[in-house]
């Protein structure tokens, strides 16, 4: 029954770059080799950006640690070419059910829509994640991944930064445009800055078990109790991962032993008493935690970037590590690859920043919350709690009170200065600021999705009912879009095919099932303007080229 994956390990490779007279430059530098280091460098790659990912370690992460990967994380990794990897081998679930001691009191629906080429979550552990990044990063000829590389020391200029690098065979310097540092809660590169992260110590203790056992025990779904009989007082969260593993977490409270309770003599009984006497398993993993939720004050210092979690920190509830860290990589490349290309002014890397401190600081409050429900501090507290938790079972009104961690969903930067605010009404959730929604279309007489059509570039999607509605004009200003050093190209989004001549960086797409007309709240004429990063930037109820270019340089920071 047990899990017999194989960690890899991958060889230290001696780079040209330590035989060299003086230090080498690289345009990018990435500091780790974890999920979120390996996605920057993806990115960069695709955007043809040369990069150097350094990691001072030689095999994947041990244990499952991060597990759950929401569908902005699975469409990011669609782009990055390793989504459909991941879909394949991790378990899929939308639905999450509460409990309260004995009984369930509600479940919900993380994609109640239809027709998304993505589910609302997957659970895969960690490690396989990023055994396919490493697969992913070895196809591309721009990226160079170095283990048993350790930056020791760090030193940054107006024109570049100075890094020194250890390895096996003693130390080495090399420089870079731009460095991005990916290496953890505990960064390295930060302390090397001087740089600290502030926010709330949460002294609250919890106990993950990774087991393998019987997959028709429990169905894929996320099961959350709050004060169960098995485990008075505290909470538990169960659900599945690949290979028949399970992840279960224990809230264990203040007081708990970290290195008793971590004991497999320890944990069994608590699992067993959880599980039911008569459920075989093995106990595959087992870790105790505590967690902070805080952040940097600012992402971006010079040529040096922050993200994932040595940017900010959250608590696991509500899986908001690893899918904000993904979405602060792909805020940032495509900014650094306009700048670098001398496209953009380096003013656009300050937007980094501020949309992604936004968002960390929506992700912290709602993980703080989501810590504090479900481990109240005082007896007040928790009488409120248990209130709420009852009522919820027969009220829909109480069951939004209910937190057993708020899931990760992408924030709206509906603030952001690269946003070009509505001049028509519309009356839909895509707002400027918000990640493009998706749905089925037809591409040249074949099944796509929009997202997978939009790819990482800029793109305009406007809606057509007939012919009549592209006029020669029209036609003559979306092809000039396209030919701009920062092309524009254009979905035209119908309910039907079309026998129509366009230009080149003009194609149309079938709105199979009308969704995408729905939940744009489009109607012939409409024109949405999409980022690289798939976030909605500007809209308008009719296609104006002045106004997509007005909103495009807006976007780059101009």
């Amino acid at each position: 029954m047990l899990n017999t994956y194989t960690f890899p390990e991958f060889d230290y490779v001696r780079s040209a770059d330590q035989d060299a007279q003086q230090p080498v430059k690289h345009p990018v530098v990435v500091i780790g080799a974890g999920p979120i280091g390996m996605a920057a460098a993806i990115d960069l790659a695709i955007h043809d950006v040369p990069v150097v990912v350094l990691d001072d370690n030689n095999t994947v992460s041990v244990g499952s640690r991060a597990v759950c990967y929401a569908k902005r994380f699975l469409d990011i990794s669609d782009r990055l070419g390793v989504g459909q990897r991941l879909v394949d081998k991790g378990v899929t679930w939308n639905v999450g059910k509460v409990f309260f001691e004995s009984e369930q009191i509600y479940s919900f629906n993380m994609l109640p829509e239809e027709h998304h080429r993505r589910p609302g979550f997957i659970n895969l552990q960690q490690y396989y994640l990023e055994e396919y990044m490493v697969d992913r990063i070895n196809e591309l000829d721009k990226a160079d991944l170095r283990w048993k590389n350790k930056l020791v020391a760090i030193e940054q200029g107006d024109d570049e930064v100075t890094l020194t690098v250890e390895t096996p065979e003693g130390p080495y310097t090399i420089k870079a445009d731009y460095v991005i540092a990916c290496d953890g809660a505990n960064s390295k590169t930060r302390e090397m800055c001087g740089l600290e992260s502030k926010g709330q110590i949460f002294h609250d203790r919890f106990l993950i078990a990774d087991v393998v056992m019987d997959p028709k025990k429990f169905p894929p779904e996320r099961w959350f109790w709050f004060n169960p009989p098995f485990h008075k007082g505290q909470s538990t969260l169960l659900h599945r991962q690949a290979d028949n593993v399970w992840r279960i977490d224990f809230d264990l409270g203040w007081d708990a032993d970290p290195e008793e309770e971590k004991k497999p003599e320890n944990i069994i009984p608590r699992v067993r008493a959880f599980l039911g006497q008569d459920v075989e398993f093995e106990l595959e993993w087992a870790s105790v935690y505590t967690f902070t939720c805080r952040r940097m004050d600012e992402f971006r210092q010079g040529r040096i970037f922050f993200a994932g979690d040595a940017a900010h920190q959250v608590s696991p509830f509500g899986a908001r590590g690893a899918n904000s860290g993904i979405e602060d990589t792909d805020n940032l490349t495509w900014k650094l690859k306009l700048v670098m290309d001398g496209q953009a002014p380096a003013s656009l890397l300050d937007s980094y920043s501020e949309e992604r401190t936004f968002a960390a600081d929506e992700n912290i409050l709602n993980s703080t919350r989501s810590t504090d429900f479900i481990t109240p501090k005082n007896e007040a507290s928790r009488t409120f709690r248990d209130a709420v938790l009852k009522l919820a079972k027969d009220y829909t009104f109480a069951r939004p009170l209910v937190n057993s961690g708020r899931l990760s969903v992408p924030p709206f930067l509906t603030e952001s200065p690269l946003n070009t605010a509505d001049r028509d009404r519309f009356d839909c959730k895509v707002v400027p600021g918000a990640p493009c929604t998706d749905g089925p279309v037809m591409r040249d007489g074949k099944d796509d999705f929009l997202l997978t059509c939009l790819g990482n570039r800029f793109n305009g999607v406007l809606f057509v009912e007939n012919r009549t509605d592209l006029d020669k004009e029209t036609l003559a200003a979306l092809a000039e879009l396209a030919q701009q050093p920062v092309p524009v190209n254009t979905f035209l989004i119908a309910s039907h095919e079309m026998d129509l001549a366009l230009p080149e960086g003009v194609e149309l797409l079938v709105d199979k099932y009308g969704v995408i007309k729905d939940r744009l709240d489009a109607r012939a004429g409409t024109f949405y303007l999409t980022r690289p990063d798939q976030m909605v930037t500007a809209r308008m109820r009719k296609f104006d080229k002045a106004a997509v270019v007005e909103a495009q340089n807006k976007a780059m920071g101009k």
